[in-house]
């Protein structure tokens, strides 16, 4: 066989091979699961929420990390730019034009918060070799297990919304993230980050109600005074808050088979650093894929089998053999 019509063959072969795998069915969301609301519009920037997740965390301040450390303001409280190995959950804000009008896309801002959605089917768990990353069944919390962490961070990768985070400064490297402070939730507790939101705009529940809540606000009359449940659903602790104009939809209702950490906003989603993503989570497609194709490495050794056949049938026999003697 000459090597242009193995490869033809072979191509021809993973084609027929993957149109006959057949995706595994979506993970669907546990009516116990556990997640956040986080209502963009009730949010004032204070921060307490980052704090309370590194004191539930026991997690270090970050030193010299800080914009307002970067510009030489002195005396602010810690707060790091983006997420890492020390942060689980921050705020970040989006500002437009004269940024005067809050949660307004034109000419004003809205904050944002960014920690792990723990989602319905998550791709880092899927994409994980050695099962380090596992979803609870009941809760939904997706933790990392270090004894079986290879260290590859293929899950940084797989994640749509770039949350693990590797410690590349410690010489026994973890990867990081939140996971709803399940420590605290297994002694009856929740979520420092909401339990510490002075205004009810990170909210802790069962997400299925959660999603009802959310649902509750969209029907709202913007610009009227409404009460808004604090620190978790069934707490009998409200605040009366002036509705905001909400973008008609939740984030993480349905975006990549769903999130059990929901987002409301007055500003357009795309425009706070959430992705557009389909209906469906890409591990359903690709993690059968690939466990089809790869399963017993029967299609890696074949192809490579077939790549020695090929280089050895078209390696002249005086090449082989040392070459001729001149």
């Amino acid at each position: 066989m000459k090597r242009r019509d193995f490869f033809k063959v072979t191509a021809a072969g993973t084609l027929a091979a993957s149109t006959q795998v057949q995706a595994r069915e979506q993970r669907v969301l546990s009516d116990d699961a556990l997640g956040i609301l986080y209502d963009a519009t009730l949010c004032i920037g204070c921060k307490s929420c980052e704090v309370a997740c590194k004191r539930a965390n026991d997690l270090p301040k970050e030193h010299g990390t800080s914009l307002e450390q970067q510009y030489g303001v002195q005396g602010t409280w810690d707060s790091g730019s983006d997420l890492n190995s020390n942060c689980f959950n921050k705020i970040k804000v989006y500002k437009h034009g004269k940024a005067e009008m809050k949660d307004r896309a034109t000419d004003g801002y809205s904050f944002i918060k960014r920690a792990c959605r723990h989602c319905v089917d998550p791709g880092c768990q899927s994409a994980c070799p050695t099962s380090a990353l596992t979803k609870d069944s009941t809760t939904g919390i997706v933790s990392w297990n270090p004894d079986a962490c290879c260290g590859c961070r293929y899950c940084q990768v797989a994640c749509p919304f770039t949350i693990p985070r590797f410690e590349y400064d410690s010489p026994v490297p973890r990867i990081r993230k939140c996971s709803l402070c399940k420590h605290v939730i297994a002694e009856g507790g929740r979520p420092g980050c909401t339990d510490y939101c002075p205004t009810g705009a990170s909210l802790f529940g069962k997400t299925k109600d959660l999603l009802v809540e959310a649902k509750r606000r969209l029907e709202l009359q913007p610009g009227e005074a409404a009460d808004y449940p604090v620190r978790f659903l069934g707490s009998g602790e409200f605040q009366s808050h002036k509705v905001a104009h909400y973008v008609a939809d939740i984030y993480g209702d349905t975006e990549g088979g769903g999130t059990q950490v929901l987002t409301m906003s007055g500003v357009p989603f795309e425009k706070l650093g959430l992705p557009k993503l389909p209906d469906y989570a890409a591990a359903w497609k690709s993690e059968t894929l690939q466990h089809t194709l790869y399963k017993g490495l029967i299609a890696p050794v074949a192809l490579l089998g077939g790549l020695v056949t090929v280089a050895y049938k078209n390696t002249p026999k005086g090449d082989e053999e040392g070459g001729d003697d001149e």
